[in-house]
């Protein structure tokens, strides 16, 4: 009979031991097994494999905790952040360093009784209790993590005599972590960029919007080369295996270049702007009468920032329509870029049936989030082009839209004049004074529109912040388009700045005489009185030349 003393603390001791084990955090061991299989040339690639695992954790909230790292013992699987949140990092990928896995022991190798620590007691507790943790499954359109009953449970294991053997698995695939030595497949998209630091490529085609099959770019390769949000990568994707998206792994070209050769580009900020001065023709014949009047008294230039006020109903997407027709056919070596925001999807398909470029569109029935991601993706790959030397034009409907959805998105807690956020305007100001033309060559023309006239003190507010921004600014007038004058524009509120830059002397000479014979007319008398001037001669040239010998 065993004595009092000696019997109740081994008892105690084992109740202990008991306990212990089973408040032992599973991260430790897992990153121990982790590390003692992957060895230690896999350093990096594990530790870079935990902190996109920490940025998924830190995106998705509650939705990811410890107990949805669920490991093996042949790698570890941890959750990598993406947009469908149902992709998996394994940790002997070589994922962001172009490290091989390292030289630690494979499936099968582990010596008799060997194994990690707590390993073999956490796989007992799994089987009694049959589960009962989180995982992830693909989230539809949000991209969000949900809870998944059951656990990814363990495809090999360390039978007794310390030999491992596979398990059956039905609905995992087994076998050794996903290598990236396998055949891929050429893909070319937009880089965007989280602020992780990692990044996806998104198809132009499909209108900059988020999918399943958008190559994920990891944050070691953009450091590595230097990549920049918004620019066209070609490449390399392989699959990262077990439901993961593909991955890039190789990359060809970078706008067009050699990734070498993309470094000596310089960036948007270090190039030097200039006042514009190469001016865009829009008259393309008789006909439309309205390219012929902006030439005579809005003349565009490249690297143009325009401003096009209109009210509703005032001929504002007929305007933008028929200047995109004028910039496609006399330019053609200017790249062309039509950006609608919050607009009807009727309108949307429109504007793609009939303008010869790039249409970009989030539709009113899009979500907010998307009229952001959009709006500043598509100015990032116009900066992108245009540090690259090309020259670029942006056509913008609305401004006043894209600042409502900056205005709902922003939350800083203090409002200002018609319940406009202090900070709403930061961003959207921020891309319409990107239009500029570069010493170096390259430039970017923006021309937005903004609404007036709405009924909605808000819409007034974002105006009064834009007005005075640009260079060239045109007015459109409710009365004229009540009396269905086309164009409705509004001849004394209208002009461009520094257009002695633009026009040449003799043609700015005749333009200043015609001013002034406008202006003493009222501004519905004076557009009337214009066109029917302009419909008697076949082009401006003779028009002007003709004010001239007049006047």
């Amino acid at each position: 009979m065993a004595e009092k003393g000696s019997g109740t603390p081994k008892r105690t001791t084992r109740t202990r031991r008991r306990k212990v084990d089973v408040e032992e955090p599973q991260s430790t061991g897992a990153a121990e097994a982790a590390e003692a299989f992957a060895g230690p040339s896999s350093r990096p690639a594990i530790e870079e494999a935990f902190e996109e695992a920490a940025a998924a954790r830190e995106e998705f909230g509650d939705g990811l905790n410890d107990r949805d790292l669920d490991f093996e013992s042949n790698g570890s699987r941890e959750p990598r952040p993406s947009d469908s949140a149902g992709e998996f990092v394994e940790a002997g990928d070589n994922i962001d360093t172009g490290l091989e896995p390292g030289p630690g022991p494979g499936p099968g190798e582990f010596e008799p009784g060997e194994g990690y620590p707590g390993g073999r007691r956490r796989r007992r507790r799994r089987r009694g209790r049959g589960g009962g943790g989180a995982g992830f499954d693909q989230a539809g359109q949000g991209g969000y993590p949900r809870q998944q009953q059951g656990r990814f449970r363990q495809q090999t294991g360390q039978r007794r005599g310390g030999q491992q053997q596979p398990r059956p698995q039905q609905h995992q695939p087994g076998g050794p972590p996903p290598r990236m030595d396998g055949p891929g497949t050429p893909v070319q998209g937009i880089l965007e960029l989280h602020p992780k630091g990692y990044g996806f490529l998104r198809d132009a085609k499909a209108g900059y919007f988020s999918q399943d099959t958008d190559p994920f770019v990891s944050s070691s390769l953009i450091q590595k080369l230097g990549l920049r949000e918004g620019v066209l990568i070609t490449g390399e994707a392989v699959s990262g295996g077990r439901g993961q998206g593909p991955r890039l792994r190789q990359i060809d070209t970078v706008e067009g270049r050699t990734p070498d050769n993309y470094r000596e580009i310089k960036s948007f900020d270090e190039l030097t702007p200039i006042t514009p001065h190469q001016q865009i023709k829009l008259e393309t014949g008789p006909t439309p009468i309205t390219m012929r009047v902006m030439d005579l008294l809005c003349p565009i230039a490249k690297g143009q920032r325009a401003l096009l006020v209109a009210p509703p109903r005032s001929g504002k997407t007929m305007l933008l329509q028929e200047i995109a027709d004028a910039v496609s056919h006399n330019h053609p070596e200017i790249y062309l870029m039509v950006l609608l925001i919050d607009e009807r999807p009727e309108e949307v398909t429109e504007m793609k049936r009939r303008v010869r470029g790039e249409v970009i569109a989030s539709s009113l029935d899009r979500e907010l989030e998307n009229h952001i991601r959009v709006s500043q993706l598509v100015f990032e790959r116009a900066k992108r082009m245009t540090e690259a030397g090309r020259d670029v034009f942006v056509l913008l409907d609305s401004i006043t839209r894209t600042a409502r959805a900056f205005n709902k998105w922003s939350n800083s807690g203090r409002t200002g004049t018609g319940g406009l956020d202090i900070r709403a305007m930061d961003l959207p100001k921020k891309m319409f004074g990107n239009a500029r033309q570069f010493e170096e060559g390259g430039s970017l023309t923006v021309v937005g529109t903004a609404l007036i006239e709405t009924g909605s003190r808000m819409d007034d507010a974002i105006f009064q912040e834009f007005k005075g921004t640009g260079n060239m600014e045109m007015v459109l007038s409710r009365d004229l388009a009540d009396r269905r004058i086309w164009p409705a524009i509004d001849v004394t509120k209208s002009g461009t700045r520094r257009e002695e830059k633009i026009l040449p002397p003799d043609v700015l000479e005749s333009v200043t005489l015609l001013r002034r014979s406008l202006i003493s007319l009222s501004p519905v008398e004076a557009m009337e009185q214009l066109i029917k001037t302009l419909a008697k001669f076949p082009s401006n040239k003779e028009f002007l030349a003709k004010v001239k010998a007049v006047m």
